[in-house]
């Protein structure tokens, strides 16, 4: 665990230079707008350690999958969002001196992430080997009002010496991805373009041929004074750059500014693509930095306004809600139904910044709540465009019959992961795609949704899960076995209790969901029936499989066993482990991990969080007390599920005990993996751990209900939700429930079991005598 980031309520904060933590601060103090981002690395020469990385969403290359044994069914490649174009570059050379901060005396380093307006900023004085001082003053953003646009002011002041200043203000696209199976680079030459203080880079994607144009354009001032100067162009391999002089003297200070464009031809057609963005450039570079910088801390200022949570009392808690709320809307904003949320978003490429479940199980009810409905939607409608990829790949797996089953790993719809326990077996991905249409629906109100895109996805899921359960004759019930659970330290298990259940609910969810469809929209039921080829007989089917599905269940100790055999295991728990075997997977061999009755994350108890309705208060805590002290917290979605349970079983101690877990996960580096790049989608259960967790908010019965309490450390949190059209913002403190809907129409709440009705623009005022 690292403890270098200094506690402020709105700013993430590095002072001091220090190269071991290069790395975790690039990850820490990255920029994104959804469209494109980077790793905070600097603009300057750096030889020390360092993952450069710059990233443009949707832009992937199908890497060749590299294994040892193939099976009958493996993707052949793992798609990988790549690591694109470097923008940023401007290298300085001080009277033939480079400079470099791993080469330099680095003196009154900083490095701030103002989240509030979004930019990062860096200061430093730097003494070079020839002894002369420079003092530097960096600005960046990556533009959400703009989300083709970045921008950078770089600030150099001469502090002891006169002479002059070499500059390569440069693109550079020969660059590869660290994670590459076969030390691969991923992109080709297509041309390259100068003129008028602006150069442009356009590559190409080998096999996947997306095209990028990256253009830049610098522009010189000297204590304040624009530079006329002469510009020489510099082309290498996949690299452009323009070189120039500028004089300076002791006490002179040149400001760079430096506007890029990134365009892709997902967008643009390639013949179309350098004009675009030449035109794109010039409308940034006539706005200035100065306006794209206003811009910029506007568009921040809406998002804030619609999802900040404050919390009084506890800066650390504070800055890290915001850090994950920031980080959330720079990877996503739901602009475009092609796009969705890597578990690294722009900060790393693990996970080769591909679509996982967590988007459906975690990011869904974050963006429901925060963002304008499209957005939420737009998630939902991603899953929808690939459903014939996903009835593909359940072909590929032998199923028939339009029986869809998603990619645990996918960019375009393909499944592209290749270890045989996730692709073959962690099947309950499936049902979080159900689930996210379901929980998209109770809380927008959107049923409409299903006839036009929900009902088709459903039906596809439904069919899966009909192929993939068998008639066991011993238990004269329906059993599912060769299966991976959320925990994966158990592999190919039979019955894993959270699938089984969640495959059950889907089929009663797509009988309902058509039953909503054929009375609502009888016209779309009559060609959704001819286009799927559904009958009463297949609905009959899934009921059979409804009320015969097989559970596995301690009689003993009351729970449901996670699967079968589960208690053939040793039963040792986490708090008798030594320290120095954890983590688990860094220290154990696999097989050891799998006789072992440790859970990475959430397993059965990921089923109470979804389906906590169907079990009463007795059985939370049960299987909460049951599974909790066996389970080893070693994925970063872990925390999240378990601090909302704790929060429902009224276990205040262990609910803030997690909600810190999860919230400072990457600031202080718990898993010591942090430098890979940022947990994007645990960030998420963050968000969930205070509203859902603290507050208790849920939707039942088509209106919010609310059961907060206070953490002992907090004199107060308030927060602010969308739904259906209104949105509200709760404040709960030690004295009183404040609620003011901030919406010009009215809502029905339930707080404390106690109905309200809050009219337009009302306050409502709530002694809490309940939380005393």
């Amino acid at each position: 665990m690292k403890n270098y980031i200094k506690a402020h309520e709105w700013n993430i904060i590095e002072e001091g230079f220090d190269p071991h933590l290069n790395k975790i601060s690039e990850s820490i103090f990255s920029l994104g707008n959804g469209r494109m981002g980077q790793r905070a690395n600097f603009e300057e020469s750096y030889s020390g350690e360092t993952l450069q990385g710059n990233y443009v969403a949707g832009v992937y290359y199908p890497d060749k999958t590299r294994v040892g044994w193939w099976k009958n069914g493996y993707p052949e490649y793992f798609a990988k969002v790549l690591n694109a174009a470097n923008w940023i570059g401007i290298a300085i050379e001080i009277n033939g001196v480079i400079l470099d901060l791993a080469q330099a005396k680095v003196e009154d380093f900083s490095r701030v992430l103002h989240m509030k307006e979004g930019y990062l900023e860096r200061n430093f004085k730097a003494t070079l080997s020839n002894g002369h001082q420079v003092q530097v003053k960096a600005i960046r953003f990556c533009s959400i009002a703009d989300d083709e646009v970045g921008a950078i002011k770089y600030q150099i002041k001469a502090l002891n010496f006169d002479g002059e200043l070499n500059i390569k203000s440069y693109i550079d696209g020969d660059v590869k991805n660290q994670d590459s199976n076969y030390d691969e680079k991923f992109w080709d030459f297509v041309a390259d373009d100068e003129a008028n203080n602006s150069c442009f880079l356009t590559l190409r994607t080998k096999k996947s041929a997306f095209e990028v144009c990256t253009g830049a354009h610098i522009s010189v001032q000297k204590n304040g004074q624009k530079q006329e100067l002469a510009m020489q162009a510099i082309r290498q391999e996949k690299y452009i750059a323009q070189q120039f002089t500028v004089a300076i003297a002791k006490g002179d200070e040149v400001t760079f500014y430096k506007t890029a464009v990134n365009l892709s031809s997902q967008n643009y057609e390639p013949q179309q693509l350098l004009q675009a963005a030449k035109t794109v450039l010039n409308n940034a570079v006539a706005k200035g930095f100065d306006q794209l910088f206003a811009e910029q801390q506007q568009a921040w200022a809406k998002k804030w306004q619609e999802s900040d949570i404050v919390i009084e009392g506890d800066v650390a808690a504070q800055q890290a809600i915001r850090f994950n709320i920031y980080q959330l809307f720079q990877t996503y904003t739901g602009a475009d139904d092609r796009l969705n949320i890597g578990p690294k978003g722009f900060t790393g490429e693990k996970y080769g910044g591909s679509t996982y479940w967590d988007t459906e199980a975690y990011c869904v009810p974050f963006y429901l709540a925060t963002a304008p409905q499209q957005v939420s939607k737009n998630l939902l409608i991603y899953r929808y465009k690939q459903l014939d990829k996903a009835i593909e790949n359940a072909q590929k797996l032998g199923f028939t019959n339009g029986a869809a089953l998603y990619p645990m790993v996918t960019i375009n719809g393909e499944e592209c992961h290749n270890e045989w326990e996730i692709t073959f077996e962690e099947i309950h991905r499936n049902g979080a795609i159900a689930y996210a249409i379901f929980n998209y629906i109770r809380y927008t109100g959107d049923a409409d949704y299903l006839a036009e895109y929900g009902l088709e996805v459903l039906f596809g899921i439904a069919r899966f899960w009909k192929q993939r359960v068998n008639w066991s004759q011993a238990k004269s019930q329906y059993v599912m076995l060769g299966v991976t659970g959320p925990n994966e330290y158990e592999n190919n298990i039979n019955n894993n209790w959270y699938t089984n259940y969640l495959a059950v609910w889907c089929l009663k969810y797509a009988q309902e969901a058509a039953t909503w469809v054929q009375q609502n929209a009888p016209q779309r039921y009559q060609e959704l029936k001819s286009k799927l080829n559904f009958s009463a007989d297949e609905f009959a089917q899934w009921q059979h499989i409804v009320e015969h599905m097989y559970y596995p269940y301690s009689e003993e100790f009351g729970v449901y066993l996670q699967q079968d055999g589960y208690l053939d295991k040793e039963q040792i728990l986490v708090k008798d482990l030594p320290a120095a075997e954890r983590p688990l997977n860094q220290k154990w061999s696999w097989d050891r991990i799998l006789r072992s009755c440790f859970i990475k994350q959430a397993d059965v108890l990921q089923g109470f969080y979804f389906f906590e309705d169907d079990f009463d208060f007795d059985a939370h805590k049960r299987n909460f007390d049951f599974y909790e002290p066996r389970t080893v917290h070693e994925s970063s979605l872990s925390p999240c599920v378990h601090s909302i349970l704790a929060a429902k079983l009224h276990d205040e101690a262990r609910a803030y005990e997690f909600y810190l877990r999860t919230s400072r996960l990457d600031l202080d580096d718990y898993n010591n993996d942090t430098e890979d790049g940022l947990h994007i989608t645990s960030m998420a259960g963050t968000w969930m751990s205070v509203v859902e967790g603290f507050a208790g908010m849920r939707v039942r019965n088509d209106k919010l209900i609310f059961n907060p309490f206070l953490p002992q450390k907090w004199k107060s949190f308030s927060f602010t939700v969308g739904f259906r059209g209104a949105n509200i913002k709760l404040s709960i403190s030690k004295e009183e429930i404040h609620i003011v809907n901030l919406a010009q129409k009215g809502l029905s709440l339930q707080i404390h079991d106690k109905e309200y009705e809050l009219a337009a623009a009302e306050e409502l005022k709530i002694s809490n005598a309940v939380l005393a």
